[in-house]
């Protein structure tokens, strides 16, 4: 069973597209592009459930065309419309220094303050706003550079140094 903590969102199948079972993917990340990935994870009816793909293409730098494997009609694809699509971290590749990637990337990161020590797991990213935020059990983490000392990837893991006003507003 694939949990929540080893996937990360990535988009959203939106419609379908022609009469072969192709889908519309409106995404965030492209990782499994350069992940040369075989499948995508799609929540299905609050499952975490792997679809492999037979082939897709990219129509914009947000939307790609889908074909998944066994979809073959537009009747079947229309079953994935408004499913969620998620990505596994391990498979993400090694992340360079220069190398960008959604904000939704650090879903289930821990969250180190130098000072305050462990304050939990990202639940989520708000991204929605120019705003970003992330959102740590109660704490609401703004996503900003000077607030973060370092990202470790391999270890899922962000060490941070807020400010003690903004620790002590989510109390």
């Amino acid at each position: 069973m694939i949990s929540e903590e080893s996937v990360y969102r990535i988009g959203q199948i939106t419609r379908t597209h022609g009469v072969k079972g192709e889908v519309a993917l409106s995404f965030t990340d492209d990782v499994w592009d350069r992940a040369d990935a075989d499948y995508l994870v799609l929540r299905i009816d609050g499952i975490l459930v792997p679809f492999f793909m037979e082939e897709y293409r990219f129509r914009s730098d947000t939307v790609a065309l889908v074909k998944f494997l066994d979809y073959d009609t537009s009747e079947e694809a229309r079953e994935l419309c408004g499913a969620d699509v998620y990505f596994p971290h391990e498979l993400t590749p090694d992340i360079a220094p220069d190398d960008e990637f959604a904000w939704s990337h650090f879903t289930g990161f821990r969250v180190v303050d130098e000072h305050a020590g462990f304050l939990g797991e990202i639940d989520y990213v708000d991204d929605s706003t120019s705003n970003v935020l992330f959102n740590v059990g109660s704490l609401l983490i703004p996503a900003v550079e000077e607030f973060v000392v370092e990202i470790d990837h391999p270890a899922r893991t962000i060490r941070v140094n807020l400010p003690s006003e903004l620790l002590d507003l989510n109390e």
